[in-house]
């Protein structure tokens, strides 16, 4: 419980800071699923790692919605450097990015 609360108080504290103007969308899950299908091809896959850098990609069903808006918004800016999370970020409108957000906050932990 109180993991949840520190998670739910660092998203929207980080939210706060990142996007002070900017309200979140309503995310339809539905939407996201099929929205979120190029997203599955690396963060779907078990066991999938990154050639460059190497790392472990981050499984995202569970993850909490706020967390996958600011993430998205970072990578679409740049503030977050990874190349192929840049290209397929920057294409996300802000109701796609909510919906793909809603769609993972709600699908099973892998």
């Amino acid at each position: 419980m109180f993991k949840t609360w520190i998670a739910r108080t660092c998203a929207a504290s980080v939210i706060g800071v990142a996007m002070p103007a900017m309200a979140l969308a309503a995310g339809d899950p539905d939407a996201g699923y099929y929205k979120a299908q190029t997203c599955m091809g690396c963060h779907g896959t078990p066991g999938y790692e990154n050639v460059y850098p190497t790392y472990k990609v981050p499984k995202l069903g569970g993850q909490h919605a706020e967390y996958i808006e600011v993430a998205l918004r970072a990578y679409a800016a740049t503030q977050r450097s990874h190349a192929t999370m840049h290209a397929n970020a920057v294409t996300l409108s802000d109701q796609d990015i909510a919906d793909i957000a809603a769609y993972f906050s709600q699908a099973a932990k892998h």
